[in-house]
């Protein structure tokens, strides 16, 4: 049976809203984003106001997924710190309302990239919208954590070890056929990865450019969406996410860099924005960057592989680019091997 996530009961959401949103006056109008494969998320627009419900899919879900009251509570912590959010206002964990948890966040007007060429930039404003996507990886994790009362939004011990081990299990639970390939990539995540280094920070878990927003007329961030795989965990798995992602052929699903003369266009190369990480974040050099880079290729290949499956089973929140995922899965998986031989 296909699930419904393309509309809201705008009824239920307006009495909701009337009785627990400060100021709130209807009439609502809402818009789905056609973008996006992990929680349903829609425009509300007031008269004198615009929000962003974003809510967790109908129907049966892996387990631990689409936790919008996690999404929820990071952005609220992260509210006064050096890394920019939007504003939230209500979480509701009631099904009764609409069917599914969902949060009430205010929109942030500015401009998305889906891609890290930057076509409609100029040379300089490509250099400088990346000197602040690195800007603001470095304010993440230099967050502190029991500050802002986070200490306790991810399990302790080492990182790496937990991931690999949810994530092996959450691609088996999607897992549509026989992969050699990413079996062959799980065995040597069990096997490679480091011991722990003590570094335990606030991750983002998927940080790409098309999951920040910058401003209509400038190259500030102004917000970091899509807080969804976010933990408490070690910072190099988001820097080598930015560098599995250029590794990747250009186009609106892979989001590359592979074949692109960047210097031509004024983007760093993966060692620059490297170096620029750990000048700010006052790190010498970062040993054992191929596994990090390869781990990223593991756990983006086990993700498509959960929006594939979420495709055929008439859940995912697109559904031709659910299936289109499908095709990514084996290429990320090959990847992630040849992260691990360089």
């Amino acid at each position: 049976m296909t699930q419904d996530t393309q509309t809201l009961d705008l009824q239920a959401v307006t009495a909701y809203l009337a009785k627990h949103l400060p100021d709130f006056e209807g009439p609502l109008e809402a818009t789905k984003f056609q973008v996006g494969q992990s929680n349903p998320t829609f425009l509300l627009e007031t008269p004198t106001h615009k929000y962003v419900l974003r809510r967790k899919p109908p129907g049966v879900l892996l387990k631990s997924a689409h936790a919008v009251d996690r999404e929820f509570r990071v952005q609220k912590a992260l509210a006064g710190t050096d890394v920019p959010v939007a504003k939230m206002h209500l979480l509701c964990q009631d099904p009764d309302v609409i069917g599914s948890d969902f949060y009430i966040m205010d929109f942030v007007a500015g401009r998305n990239f889906n891609e890290p060429t930057l076509d409609a930039l100029t040379v300089a404003e490509r250099g400088q919208v990346m000197d602040d996507w690195n800007r603001v990886l470095a304010a993440l994790h230099d967050v502190d954590i029991d500050a802002v009362g986070l200490s306790d939004y991810g399990p302790p011990g080492n990182y790496f070890a937990r991931q690999i081990g949810r994530w092996t299990k959450q691609y088996q639970a999607a897992a549509t056929e026989t992969l050699p390939a990413m079996d062959k990539l799980m065995a040597a995540m069990e096997t490679h990865f480091p011991g722990d280094d003590g570094q335990r920070t606030l991750v983002h878990g998927d940080f790409r450019i098309d999951n920040m927003m910058f401003e209509k007329d400038g190259t500030k961030c102004v917000a970091v969406l899509d807080w969804e795989l976010s933990t408490i965990g070690h910072p190099y798995a988001d820097l080598a996410s930015v560098i599995m992602q250029w590794q990747m052929p250009t186009g609106p699903m892979s989001r590359g860099l592979d074949g692109v003369d960047r210097s031509a266009l004024g983007l760093p190369s993966d060692d620059a924005f490297v170096a620029r990480y750990c000048a700010r974040r006052g790190i010498d050099k970062i040993d054992n960057l191929g596994f990090y880079v390869a781990f990223c290729f593991f756990r983006m290949t086990a993700i498509l592989q959960g929006v594939y499956r979420r495709a055929l089973d008439g859940n995912a929140s697109d559904p031709e680019g659910g299936k289109r995922a499908g095709e990514l899965v084996p290429i990320f998986a090959q990847k992630g091997l040849q992260s691990l031989e360089r």
